[in-house]
């Protein structure tokens, strides 16, 4: 009989700045699920001022020892903490385990990365992470490295030398530029084919990926958790029979730390390059929250394209006041599908021209040459040729005029 496998169980230290902690610990909590690991409970502490050495002050460092005693828990601080904080506050209670948010999310980050790409740029980011933290040897080097579970670089990696990892450090972004060109030339090759790129963008666990399965007939995996998805993925879908291409990113959060969004920047790239982005909110959530993390994030990445908000989940909203020209819909039921299709196509509608052509029989030849540059809704014949509703590339309309019926618009 095989035996279960232990659960880490994770302490969380919440400092309080203001209204935002509460939203913040809600998502430590959930955080710390994606990770595999168990919340056993928080202690709270209201900042006024930081104490450089621990962060929080002694009679709070002293009443959270007294809480653990006996208990075999993890302690997570829901924030970022400098490499003397987390020593100095394992020190104060008994040298026990202290890791703090962005290693938390390091931790689900090398989980859920499937792609040697994302495999690359978690690893990046913990050695990033982790080498201005390297003080020194043995078991204080190791703390420093530990993190939810074993998925941290290794202790046994943390203890060689600073010369090292810089060196791996280079070796990682050197494979990630050449991925970096190999991305930059899949752009190019999908403009040279004319395809249209929409990208799904917005906070973790809005539903992104059920709204890629919903849109394009995809069976990406969906799970109920923070950062299900890691790896970004395209799938081929169809408006008014024009071909587009649908996106799927790494979500977002609150806090997300700077160098885990620079280390997915080429992942991200996607985004960055689309035609139209749509920003997914879960209308049953923290919805402004997550619109304003989302165009942050997007806009300190350089992000210019044209982007529609897409409220998410409205079958369980109840009563929510949706934003003024978002679409509202629900990627599980279905509903608002057929909206949201429409109002794509209309926010692209200065890349194509709605056209009626007539082709003599003559000129069929020539016709059939530039066919596929358009996609055509409606063939009818007559006695002297084909009469062609059809959707044309902007780019492409002058080579259609000889054939005009109608004028195109």
């Amino acid at each position: 009989m095989m035996e279960e496998a232990i659960v880490e169980r994770v302490y969380v230290i919440q400092p309080v700045f203001g209204p935002e902690a509460k939203i913040l610990h809600e998502e430590i909590v959930a955080l710390i699920e994606s990770a595999g690991a168990s919340y056993a409970g928080t202690i709270y502490q209201n900042i006024r001022e930081i104490n450089p050495a621990t962060f929080i002050g002694e009679g709070k460092l002293q009443e959270l020892k007294e809480r653990l005693e006996g208990l075999e828990v993890t302690v997570l601080f829901n924030g970022e903490l400098s490499p003397s904080q987390t020593l100095n506050i394992s020190a104060a209670l008994e040298n026990r385990k202290v890791i703090d948010r962005t290693t938390l999310i390091l931790d689900i980050f090398a989980l859920r990365a499937e792609s040697s790409e994302g495999k690359l740029q978690v690893e990046l980011a913990q050695y990033q992470y982790i080498y201005p933290r390297l003080k020194g040897k043995g078991a204080a080097l190791s703390r420093l490295g530990g993190g939810i579970g074993t998925r941290g670089p290794g202790e046994s990696q943390l203890e060689t030398d600073r010369r090292h990892i810089r060196a791996r450090i280079h070796a990682l972004e050197q494979k990630l530029e050449e991925t970096k060109k190999r991305r930059a030339m899949q752009v190019q090759r999908r403009k040279k084919d004319r395809v249209k790129t929409v990208a799904l963008v917005g906070y973790t666990n809005t539903g992104k990926s059920t709204l890629l399965n919903a849109m394009t007939g995809a069976d990406v995996f969906v799970k109920n958790a923070l950062f299900a998805t890691l790896d970004p993925t395209a799938r081929a879908f169809e408006i008014e029979g024009v071909p587009f291409l649908m996106v799927d990113t790494v979500g977002f959060l609150q806090s997300l730390p700077h160098n885990l969004i620079e280390a997915f920047k080429s992942t991200l790239e996607s985004a960055l390059n689309c035609d139209l982005a749509l920003i997914v909110c879960d209308a049953a959530g923290e919805y402004e929250l997550q619109m304003k993390t989302t165009l942050d994030t997007l806009k300190e990445l350089g992000f210019d394209s044209p982007y529609l908000i897409v409220m998410n989940k409205c079958d369980i909203a109840g009563g929510v006041r949706i934003p003024k020209d978002a679409v509202a819909i629900s990627a599980k039921g279905g509903t608002g599908l057929e909206t949201l299709k429409t109002r794509i196509f209309e926010a692209m509608q200065n890349e194509f021209v709605r056209a009626t052509l007539f082709v003599h029989y003559r000129d069929m030849a020539e016709y059939g040459a530039i066919r596929n540059l358009l996609t055509e809704q409606n063939v009818t014949y007559t006695d002297d040729g084909a009469r062609i509703t059809a959707i044309i590339p902007t780019i492409y309309r002058e080579k259609f005029v000889r054939f005009q019926h109608t004028r195109l618009s």
